[in-house]
């Protein structure tokens, strides 16, 4: 496929999306959802990618929606943001929560409404100490979409998630890792570098189990404690039956490291 607003690369096990739109601070169109979606699909298919890393083109990670995209024009009739929610950003964000290997937001700048929730939808996010995290949403009338009201108090308390989504404060890279919103906020320079470590890390490492991880974790909210411990005996049954579990048996015996194949 040919992209318009992306960038879509995959190499040495490592795929790389980069929003595209860096004069428009890579804010979402309809069009970019759709060359999202179909990367995504990419990256699910292609049995050869072990990661994925998410950045943005320019000085900003993602503003959020492009508010002159035509499915936000503002004519005699309203427009259906509803719809827009439904049809584009549910999609991305459960796309990317069920994707088959593990994902890193590399945040370069602002990250601001949808564009917050779509780094926090990531499995670690690693930011510039320069960038900055927005909830805009309350200055347009709007709720945070795209899981922010998911994302937002289960990481950072509903106290927090209840300032950051009303007050539409920037909540600087470093008291983000702070709070607990992110992994980790890195100087700007070296963001790239920390990313890279970080991707080749993840991608030698034994991927069912990364994503079973994030699957787990994500379902313990809604389960009593008993049902949590039955969910991760399924994930233990399943995964000990993988190659990767015997791999890493066998290296740990023979005091060497694990060659994972993501199987």
């Amino acid at each position: 496929m040919s992209y318009q607003n992306i960038l879509f690369e995959a190499q040495a096990g490592i795929a790389r999306l980069t929003l595209n739109r860096p004069d428009k601070l890579n804010s979402f169109t309809s069009a970019m959802h759709a060359e999202l979606r179909a990367a995504l699909a990419t990256v699910q298919t292609d049995k050869t990618i072990r990661v994925l890393v998410i950045s943005g083109a320019g000085r900003a990670f993602c503003a959020g929606q492009d508010l002159a995209d035509p499915d936000m024009a503002m004519g005699p009739m309203l427009p259906d943001i509803g719809n827009v929610v439904e049809e584009n950003y549910k999609p991305l964000i459960l796309g990317l929560q069920n994707l088959r290997v593990p994902t890193i937001a590399q945040v370069n700048g602002i990250a601001a409404g949808a564009g917050a929730s779509l780094a926090l939808a990531c499995d670690l996010v690693i930011a510039a100490k320069s960038a900055y995290f927005l909830q805009a949403f309350s200055k347009i009338g709007l709720i945070p979409d795209t899981g922010g009201t998911w994302f937002l108090p289960q990481r950072v308390g509903m106290a927090r998630a209840m300032g950051l989504a009303m007050l539409a404060d920037k909540l600087p890279a470093e008291k983000a890792e702070h709070w607990g919103l992110i992994w980790q906020a890195v100087d700007d320079a070296e963001l790239a570098t920390t990313v890279d470590k970080l991707a080749a890390q993840l991608a030698q490492m034994p991927t069912r189990a990364l994503v079973a991880t994030r699957l787990a974790l994500h379902a313990a909210p809604n389960h009593t404690l008993e049902q949590q411990l039955s969910f991760e005996a399924g994930f233990m049954r399943e995964l000990g039956w993988r190659d990767d579990f015997k791999e890493g048996v066998a290296a740990f015996q023979q005091k060497r490291l694990p060659k994972f194949t993501g199987n």
